[in-house]
């Protein structure tokens, strides 16, 4: 059976609003490119798979925008009415870092829209698995808060409408962008038939949430992992972390979907993290994904898109994980890879690392 990738023109006209970095412009901050989520990583990652005809051996389609009925199941109408009110006046800003320009309402719905139809393809049999290609990203967004540049909470969207269709019941989310997935982790925070599991930088971004003993609430205690990784983390260490934690407790929640919240900002060359992985790591990483899905769930797999903000190594980050998604011998040499190897941890650091990981192991068992 083939892969799914769903994308769209029209998600990457999304705009970032008058920042520098993650600074509004203004005062002494003079004005630059806008924010690091911007459209070039994501086309770019499309524009590559197009080259090496990875793109080729892929079902490529678009979706139809989320619709409200489907927005509303995880924000509500003072939310929506809000954000569309804006969009329609020409843009604005409701949260933190979530600039959006005349039409950011529909862009929005469209990138949620993405996410659920690559969720109902996998589940409906048309695909084996499936990527969705989209932005604005969605893990950091609350019910009524958007923030960290995402607007709508894209994966939640498309768990709740499958769930609502009678499609799916028990879905795990698995979310290793850099970045602490708040959003995702308050919309299941009391919820035992979603278990959200984040992996991130400690105390990158948010600063206030990800410690690992917030683990959800009422019916929804114990449903949720969250693994804080130190600055410096590579590859060795994400994927021992995946072993001795993440897929055990898959293993014990035996999910019907497994949901990754796919960032890259886990990169060595990413402007917003501190970490060590290399395009290796997200290749094995995808890897350990399939054979758990393979194991528990009939090989049922959605990727979604997230952070990630180096124009030039992220597409080749997306590339190894498409690869291995779609089984394909089509390669793209990472042309950092060997700058990566040599700077991985070296064995003090890492013995480090390992004694870390033994400690939330033996937290999680």
């Amino acid at each position: 059976m083939s892969t799914g990738f769903f994308t769209d023109e029209r998600c990457f006209w999304h705009g970032g609003g008058n920042y520098v970095l993650t600074a509004p412009a203004g005062g002494l901050v003079q004005p630059g490119g806008g924010l690091p989520e911007n459209p070039e990583t994501k086309r770019r990652l499309r524009n590559l798979i197009e080259v090496t005809g990875l793109a080729q051996v892929m079902e490529s389609r678009s979706a139809a925008e989320a619709t409200r009925e489907d927005l509303l199941r995880v924000h509500p109408a003072s939310y929506l009415d809000t954000f569309k009110a804006a969009s329609d006046a020409g843009g604005g800003e409701l949260g933190l870092r979530t600039p959006f320009g005349r039409g950011g309402y529909e862009i929005a719905a469209l990138s949620a829209g993405l996410t659920k139809a690559a969720i109902f393809d996998v589940l409906s049999g048309q695909v084996q698995n499936s990527y969705a290609l989209s932005r604005p990203p969605g893990h950091h967004a609350l019910p009524d808060w958007p923030n960290g540049f995402c607007l709508f909470n894209n994966i939640a969207i498309g768990i709740r409408a499958a769930q609502a269709a009678g499609l799916v019941r028990r879905v795990a989310v698995v979310d290793w962008d850099v970045h602490h997935g708040n959003g995702t982790e308050a919309i299941f925070w009391t919820d035992p038939e979603v278990l959200t599991i984040s992996l991130h930088q400690e105390w990158n971004y948010p600063l206030d949430t990800g410690a690992a003993n917030a683990r959800g609430e009422g019916k929804g205690h114990g449903f949720n992992i969250n693994l804080p990784l130190p600055p410096g983390t590579g590859h060795a260490s994400y994927l021992e972390t995946l072993e001795r934690i993440v897929l055990p407790a898959l293993r014990r929640f035996a999910p019907e979907l497994i949901v990754v919240a796919c960032g890259y900002d886990a990169s060595a060359f990413d402007p917003l993290g501190r970490m060590v992985a290399t395009t290796e790591t997200f290749r094995q990483m995808t890897r350990a994904m399939m054979r758990a899905a393979d194991e528990l769930c009939g090989g049922r797999l959605v990727l979604v898109h997230e952070g990630g903000y180096s124009e030039m190594h992220v597409p080749f980050c997306g590339h190894a994980v498409l690869e291995e998604l779609t089984g394909s011998a089509i390669r793209a040499p990472d042309p950092l890879g060997a700058a990566l190897e040599a700077r991985q941890p070296g064995a003090e650091w890492q013995a480090h690392l390992s004694a870390y990981i033994d400690r939330l192991a033996a937290y999680f068992l």
